[in-house]
């Protein structure tokens, strides 16, 4: 059962900063850090919200999402063989232009996920815009992909060397829920251009696309879906092969528009779920409004969450639909395919996700709801109940039992967590993904803190969860790390960065996952920013002596 007993960690210095470091510095180590988690952490999210302009005034971003994109990389090196780890950090803002646009003019004339705090638009210029294309703000940096299938398409910058420094990463690319792709240097952070998914395949015209794309585990290949708006609006779901850098467009179908952040892949299926979060006017709210926020439907619990499951191995296209009671989500987890409970003979796929009961975490991340300063945030006590995540798992039966596409089947929820153990921003074992797999990790929001107030690790074996927490500590995403001899699914450790809200300084901290105890951390000497998601790439060198 849910009991309301929010309290208020100190957490403004992981929004409101400007801690940036263009230059690596490094940073102080202690406990351990294994030597196979020797590589580069990627971090990317908003460093601040508010801009000087030139005429002395103060902007602000209204919504978490629309802050200014950053980058960070941290470098864990053991130097010598037997000695200590070296652990560095750097960081670099993306959007240059969009800051300069922001300081020159003191407004944005572009689209962003929520309402702007620009000054009220004429009615006659707002439907004036809707008949001229929107320029794109390249505030791009909710996810990152190193060494991204098709990268070659999408930038004519040389490729930098691969070396010690590197560690094989021949290029880094950011992206969001649209159909930009930000290229940047790997090694420096900088940005070097934006294109769109059209350069991947000229079919790919629409304007939306899932931030986190998925990528086969054993071949590399990179799935994703486009969507286009329109009187029926059309989705795309994509293949991009790591092999030739060849985009083919799997299936193509029409369907209600949504925002939808992320995707399922199994060994067979790529499976998009249409949940409720509904673009109105068939996407021509987004010209009007220019933001994603008010172009969203009001949450409607009469209508259906709708499931399509595309073949992804024999050229079948859409094989499968279905249908479940309405729920919101951010990010799945995994999904996998087994012998169907009805008949063995058939496969059902179960999927794996973070969901919500409706759309009110959205406004949730406000900054006004986040800043722990804020007197009397909207979404505080009771009402925030409705904000929080719950781990669940849904069974899509019989998928390839030849049923018309156009009678979806019924989606069946296999459980559903209690909200005080479930999480967010959720990871696994990559070695688990498209297979059964057993634990999860991810961010709590127990209401001990005004924002994520814990790291969890679920057990889909005992419905339990375990915690790492400490007070006025504010975790981002854990990042698990696996270990090359380990033998059991949980064998390895989590990154994840750390802000202690009372000295205002964040630390890479490393835990176990088996039982989530510190093992080491990397302090730093000023607040990184609180971010969306990380990337990582092992060291290709060799240590003897793993601990």
């Amino acid at each position: 059962m849910v009991v309301a007993t929010e309290e208020i960690w100190p957490n403004d210095a992981g929004f409101d900063t400007d801690y940036e470091k263009n230059d690596p510095v490094e940073l102080m180590v202690k406990g351990e850090i294994p030597r196979y988690a020797a590589g580069v952490l990627y971090r990317t999210g908003p460093l601040g919200y508010k801009a000087r302009t030139d005429d002395g005034k103060i902007w602000a971003a209204k919504h978490w999402f629309d802050g200014f994109s950053c980058v960070h990389r941290f470098q864990i090196d053991f130097p010598d063989v037997h000695g200590p780890p070296k652990v560095q950090y750097r960081s670099r803002r993306t959007v240059d232009e969009y800051l300069e646009m922001v300081r020159k003019t003191g407004k944005l004339d572009s689209t962003s996920f929520a309402p702007k705090c620009d000054p009220c638009e004429s009615f006659f210029k707002k439907v004036m815009s809707i008949f001229v294309t929107l320029p794109s703000d390249h505030n791009i940096g909710v996810t990152l992909s190193i060494n991204m299938p098709g990268s070659g398409r999408l930038s004519t910058a040389e490729k930098p060397a691969i070396n010690g420094h590197t560690n094989g990463i021949e290029s880094l690319h950011a992206r969001t829920d649209s159909s930009e792709i930000k290229t940047i240097d790997p090694e420096t952070l900088e940005p070097r251009g934006v294109a769109t998914q059209h350069t991947l395949h000229p079919d790919l015209t629409g304007p939306f696309s899932a931030a986190h794309a998925r990528s086969d585990p054993t071949t590399g290949d990179m799935y994703n879906f486009n969507l286009d708006f329109g009187y029926k609006s059309m989705y795309r779901v994509f293949r991009v092969s790591a092999s030739t850098g060849e985009t083919e467009i799997l299936a193509a179908f029409p369907g209600m528009p949504a925002y939808i952040h992320s995707l399922f892949l199994t060994e067979n299926y790529v499976i998009l779920c249409v949940w409720n979060s509904h673009i109105t006017w068939s996407g021509i709210s987004l010209k009007y409004n220019k933001n994603v926020v008010d172009c969203i439907a009001p949450f409607d619990p009469n209508s259906k969450a709708t499931w399509y499951v595309v073949d992804r191995r024999n050229t079948k296209g859409l094989v499968a639909t279905y249908q479940s009671d309405p729920f919101f989500c951010f990010h799945t987890i995994n999904a996998w395919e087994q012998p169907s409970a009805s008949d063995p003979n058939k496969t059902d796929i179960i999927t794996e996700l973070s969901m919500f009961e409706n759309l009110d975490v959205i406004k949730r991340f406000y900054y006004d709801n986040l800043i722990s300063s804020i007197a009397t945030p909207e979404y505080a006590g009771t009402k925030r109940l409705s904000c929080l995540p719950m781990h669940a798992q849904f069974r899509l039966p019989s998928v390839d039992a030849g049923i018309p596409t156009n009678t979806p089947m019924p989606a069946e929820l296999v459980f559903q967590a209690d909200k005080m153990i479930s999480l967010e921003l959720p990871t696994i074992n990559p070695a688990y993904l498209t297979r059964p797999h057993r634990y999860t990790y991810g961010c709590t929001d127990r209401l001990k803190s005004s924002f994520m107030d814990g790291i969890a690790k679920f057990d889909n074996a005992t419905k339990t969860s375990i915690f790492w927490e400490e007070e006025g500590h504010t975790p981002g995403e854990a990042i698990f790390i696996a270990d090359p001899g380990g033998k059991e699914e949980d064998d390895g450790v989590l990154l994840t960065v750390v802000l202690d809200g009372f000295v205002e300084k964040s630390y890479l901290l490393v835990l176990r996952a088996r039982d989530l105890t510190e093992v080491g951390r990397a302090e730093m000497q000023g607040p990184m920013s609180f971010g969306f998601h990380g990337a990582y790439k092992r060291s290709g060198k060799r240590y003897e002596g793993d601990v």
